[in-house]
């Protein structure tokens, strides 16, 4: 495990590191997140191994905007409409299946544009999407506080980017559009 500041003057080592296959832990927009390069099989795999996820359950990509995201899925009006919460993850029809199998269930992806700034600057230097999920152990709470964080996940081979403790909130929002009804899970 190791750790860097959340800052412009890390940002270099952060793109290089997941050009290079690693998993990092960093803060979003809701809470901290297991994130790596969504085109990288091993990457991905990893981050289940770390959570202790399921594979049955599939991981939702970070995408940089919504011409990004129109690569990856199937975007209408109303996905357009949802990705401007950046607390909010949706589920619609992928296409362009090139991602890791494992950000995939039933010809669907799911998918949220970041307006966190440190995910922003990672966008302008790696134009990919990242698999994500909460950084925690798979049925425990997500975690904002970075001492339990680096406690938790000790003797991992993981690239912490430390932005101090985050302020208390909720996961995202995940709003299933796939269906003719608006499903909302969580």
């Amino acid at each position: 495990m190791k750790s860097l500041k959340a800052g412009e003057e890390n940002l270099k080592e952060i793109i290089t590191a997941l050009e290079n296959g690693a998993v990092l832990v960093l803060p979003t927009d809701t809470v901290y997140g297991l994130v790596c390069d969504a085109k990288n099989g091993k990457a991905v795999e990893k981050i289940f191994e770390i959570k202790k996820r399921n594979k049955p359950k599939p991981l939702a990509v970070f995408v940089k905007d919504i011409e990004m995201a129109r690569e990856f899925a199937e975007i209408n009006k109303p996905a357009e409409e949802f990705l401007k919460d950046s607390k909010t993850t949706i589920i619609v029809r992928a296409k362009n299946k090139i991602l890791s199998d494992l950000v995939y269930k039933d010809g669907s992806i799911g998918i949220r544009i970041p307006g966190h700034d440190l995910l922003k600057n990672i966008f302008e230097g790696f134009n990919f999407p990242l698999a994500q999920t909460s950084a925690n152990i798979s049925g425990e709470n997500p975690l904002t506080e970075i001492e339990k964080i680096k406690s938790q996940f000790e003797g991992e081979d993981i690239l912490i980017i430390d932005e101090g403790d985050l302020p208390k909130r909720n996961a995202s929002s995940i709003i299933d559009l796939t269906k003719d009804a608006i499903k909302i899970i969580r």
